[in-house]
């Protein structure tokens, strides 16, 4: 498997390849809930938006990262950045996390076709055996978001990573495997066409 950049166009979302000509928009789009003061999972502040787009480009340059910007419709502003990551390429097998969006996006279809737009990349163009998914067991929203995607839970990994505030995160790890994936689109189609 080789991740390289591409650009995955849906009716609600566009991902993009993360580039620094997002910074200034992503800045403003964290704002949108000042989503770096959640204690439970790490996210930039404005002011250090340009500090992890080049963290998140450096990852992509060594090989385990593929960082997106989420732009809110083809061609639309950024409003959240997701990625590829911890890839392994033998198996192989991707997880997709480091997703912020926009208070105003959360809990839409953006996000609904955004993980179907990155399962259907992964699945059917990179021949994934599994996707994962992971979050801080006290993340509740991410849970249910993960949970109604169609994704199982593995387990926990408990003491997984120290926080920054000194915490200890427990890890819930995720999955939908290459078997289950018919259904999970199925199910993710539904829901992007069903009546509202």
């Amino acid at each position: 498997m080789s991740l390289k950049p591409v650009t995955l166009t849906g009716g609600y979302v566009e991902l993009v390849p993360l580039s620094h000509d997002h910074g200034k928009a992503l800045a403003e789009a964290v704002r949108d809930g000042e989503l770096w003061r959640l204690w439970y999972t790490a996210i930039p502040a404005p002011e250090g938006m340009a500090a992890e787009i080049d963290r998140r480009l450096g990852l992509q340059a060594a090989g385990s990262m593929m960082p997106f910007t989420v732009l809110d419709g083809p061609g639309g502003l950024p409003v959240g950045m997701t990625t590829y990551m911890n890839v392994d390429a033998a198996a192989p097998r991707v997880e997709i996390g480091s997703t912020w969006y926009a208070a105003r996006v959360q809990r839409t279809l953006l996000n609904t076709e955004a993980k179907l737009l990155l399962l259907e990349h992964a699945f059917d163009r990179l021949d994934c055996l599994a996707v994962e998914f992971r979050t801080h067991v006290m993340n509740q929203a991410s849970r249910r978001a993960i949970e109604r995607l169609g994704a199982k839970l593995d387990g926990i990994l408990r003491h997984h990573q120290r926080m920054t505030n000194g915490t200890l995160r427990d890890t819930c790890v995720y999955s939908v495997t290459a078997p289950e994936w018919p259904t999970v689109h199925a199910h993710l189609r539904w829901e992007l066409e069903r009546p509202r």
